[in-house]
């Protein structure tokens, strides 16, 4: 015969790990004020900035091209833009982080997209991001055509992509550099930086309300 604790563990158990998927699965407490998160990079006029370069609030992305989550992140900071960045308080800040233990083209997307930007400027390089994530996975034997298809220079782009790797690897390089001096093991790790205040970390991809009641949070304070 059971015991007729049996049936009441049982449920306590269950609940246990109920709790404990649920924890799992929400965006982890973004801490304040990280040490590591410190060693972020400063934003200045080299940096990919979508909105107001002297925006109070400046989110600071590393992100993979190849990376799912990045592509659903990328869309939620274009509506965070959108919405949160019209009166210039708040940009977004582009950075390279290929995963190139796992993604195979990270690396060479990461280049396209600086050619972009090197060919035709900064906002070439934004709609030539969209464009490989938009229509991810991308094979590398398509970028001049979706340079092209873009409004970017072919021959140009094309020209920029073989000769340069080496001045676009070290930027990229530095990117990563700065994303893993900080401690970041994944993308999209994104910085929220304000200026005189600890900065804020984001890991993973969080959803549109958690991004926005951060963002009001930082220009509150």
């Amino acid at each position: 015969m059971k015991s007729s604790s049996t049936v009441p563990f049982a449920i306590i158990l269950g609940g246990v790990i109920v709790a404990a998927a649920i924890y799992i699965s929400l965006p982890k407490q973004p801490p304040t004020g990280s040490d590591n998160a410190s060693l972020v990079r400063p934003v200045d006029s080299t940096d990919h900035i979508l909105g107001n370069p002297a925006a109070r609030v400046m989110i600071v992305e590393y992100s993979d091209f190849d990376c799912e989550f990045c592509r659903d992140f990328h869309e939620t900071l274009h509506q965070i833009i959108a919405n949160e960045g019209t009166d210039g308080e708040v940009a977004w800040v582009y950075r390279e982080f290929p995963l190139t233990e796992i993604h195979p083209n990270a690396l060479s997307h990461a280049r396209a997209v600086e050619c972009a930007a090197k060919t035709a400027g900064n906002d070439a390089f934004w709609v030539f991001a969209d464009a490989l994530f938009e229509n991810q996975p991308v094979d590398p034997a398509t970028y001049g055509a979706l340079a092209r298809a873009t409004g970017i220079p072919g021959e140009a782009f094309a020209a920029c992509y073989a000769s340069a790797p080496s001045t676009l690897d070290a930027r990229i390089n530095a990117d990563r550099k700065n994303a893993l001096d900080m401690g970041a093991n994944g993308t999209p790790y994104s910085i929220i930086v304000v200026a005189g205040k600890p900065p804020i970390v984001m890991e993973g991809a969080y959803p549109y309300g958690a991004v926005k009641q951060l963002i009001d949070e930082a220009l509150e304070n």
